[in-house]
């Protein structure tokens, strides 16, 4: 790697506020804000609306979708009449 170029890598608390879970990792990502962590040193914080531990893709918990209205919707809109349904 060539010197000089790239930011500096440092230690940072990614906080997932809708699973209420903290990873500790290290980022260039700076945040003035700061959070006491369980081995007591104080590193940024950088709050997050989704991560690992809340998307439902590695979580394995699906949301229900209202798929049947939205289908009719979209037909209604743009699609198939009564006729053509057979």
């Amino acid at each position: 790697m060539k010197p000089r170029i790239h930011p500096d890598s440092r230690p940072v608390v990614f906080r997932d506020r809708a699973a209420d879970v903290a990873f500790l990792t290290r980022s260039t990502a700076d945040s003035s804000r700061t959070v006491e962590w369980e081995d007591g040193n104080t590193y940024p914080v950088i709050d997050v609306e989704v991560s690992s531990a809340s998307h439902p893709f590695y979580t394995g918990r699906s949301r229900v979708l209202d798929s049947a209205g939205r289908v009719e919707r979209f037909e209604r809109r743009y699609g198939r009449s009564a006729a053509a349904r057979g």
